[in-house]
């Protein structure tokens, strides 16, 4: 079968959907792969050659060079185009940022999609791919990261199903609203007929497989109060080896074990801050720091207690750090907690705050925003981590994680079975 994945995001947004599009490969599918093209390379050199650019780069998107600024400043956060001055300006702005390319994308995905069984889409421009689908007559499936969809399981106080829902519903409508022009466009391209509702709402009437990509165990309620249409599978990893692993191996056999910071994709103001401050920090505590510099540029030159790599690969490493301190991505979050050991999240923005939340409640780990730690903070939080008792809760919560390879192989059979009733009609 033919089977068409499009994802736009940071490598964590893309990198399950890789795996899951390696897996169905490995079956003897025929897939194809639509991400943004500053990581085309990334998802080839995971093994799917037919991979194609698609819509905006990501990493300029985090970094706000979409906004285009008139001072040829970044933004750093929403908050940056609205000191733009005349809110309507700002919208504009904002609105154009998000549906930059968005014909552009839909023509892609539609030259894409031809003879194809089945369509894959994560949340970022779901939009795009529901109207390709429902022109193409096709089912849709999608990859949510965290609990995207109306639930109770996440709100901080308890509120009735009908209340939360009305108030998913509001802001669903609100997000649709700022891009219904493109969305409009788009369907009238198409020859489809205008929308009448939102597109979630259209999206979720359409019985649209859901797969959620974490464990269980993070939301143990939400598995009852959804239907099959949105399994809780697990996260989804390639595990891929990087050309380090055998330097960083030897490195942190030479001596304790280190503690991990990272923080993915997500630019930092100051690196090399950041890594002053990890360096004294991790000096006054006796301990050693490995830093994962991402996409910052960071300066490898720092002290002998610390090493400097541009990129790991998480489940070799990991189950040999201390603890591990990042950004809470949900990838990242879970691939800690599957090596048994204390997390601190220190996050920075999205759903982040909602993952360092349950590392929290889960009792393996303390979170605090990115931008509120400091010296002081940071000398606190490790050493609230840092203890036997946190320690032995992250080995015990280990061994509740579904493995890598069966929250693979359970997401590729859903897709298997979603494109297989569409072959069979």
């Amino acid at each position: 079968m033919k089977i068409a994945v499009s994802i736009h995001g940071t490598r964590g947004d893309v990198e399950p959907c890789a795996a899951v599009g390696l897996e169905l490969q490995r079956r003897g599918h025929d897939v194809h792969m639509a991400v943004p093209p500053n990581l085309v390379a990334f998802v080839r050199s995971a093994g799917l050659p037919a991979t194609v650019a698609y819509g905006p780069d990501s990493q300029q998107q985090l970094r706000g060079d979409v906004f285009e600024r008139p001072d040829a400043l970044t933004a750093a956060s929403p908050t940056d185009w609205l000191r733009l001055g005349n809110p309507l300006i700002a919208l504009r702005k904002a609105r154009a940022a998000a549906t930059r390319g968005w014909a552009e994308m839909s023509d892609m995905l539609l030259a894409m999609t031809d003879d194809a069984d089945l369509i894959v889409s994560g949340t970022a421009y779901q939009e795009i791919a529901a109207n390709i689908a429902e022109y193409r007559g096709l089912p849709l499936a999608e990859v949510h990261y965290f609990p995207v969809r109306a639930n109770t399981q996440v709100m901080p106080v308890h509120l009735p199903s009908r209340v939360v829902g009305a108030g998913y519903a509001a802001g669903e409508w609100m997000h649709w609203r700022f891009l219904k022009p493109a969305e409009s466009q788009q369907r009238r391209a198409l020859g489809l007929p205008p929308a009448s509702s939102r597109p979630v709402a259209r999206i979720v009437a359409a019985k649209t497989l859901e797969i959620q990509a974490y464990d269980p165990v993070f939301f143990p309620g939400l598995a009852r109060e959804w239907d099959d249409r949105r399994p809780l599978v697990g996260s989804l990893t390639l595990q891929m080896p990087t050309d380090v692993d055998e330097e960083l191996a030897s490195w942190i056999a030479a001596g304790t074990p280190p503690i991990y910071f990272g923080f993915g994709s997500m630019p930092l103001d100051s690196p090399a801050a950041a890594v002053r401050l990890i360096t004294d920090v991790c000096g006054l505590l006796g301990e050693r720091a490995l830093i994962c510099a991402g996409f910052s540029d960071i300066d490898a030159m720092t002290a002998p207690h610390v090493k400097v790599v541009a990129s790991v690969n998480h489940a070799a490493v990991f189950p040999s750090c201390r603890a591990v301190v990042h950004h809470g991505g949900a990838g990242t979050t879970a691939a800690g907690i599957r090596a048994g050991v204390p997390t601190l999240v220190l996050w920075v923005a999205a759903e982040q705050p909602l993952w360092g939340k349950q590392v929290t409640r889960l009792g393996v780990g303390t979170s605090r925003r990115f931008t509120a730690s400091t010296r002081d903070s940071l000398l606190s939080d490790l050493r609230a981590v840092l203890t036997a008792e946190i320690a032995a809760r992250a080995r015990l919560l280990a061994t509740q994680m579904t493995a890598p390879s069966d929250s693979v192989a359970k997401a590729a059979d859903l897709l298997e079975a979603a494109a297989g009733n569409s072959a069979t009609r």
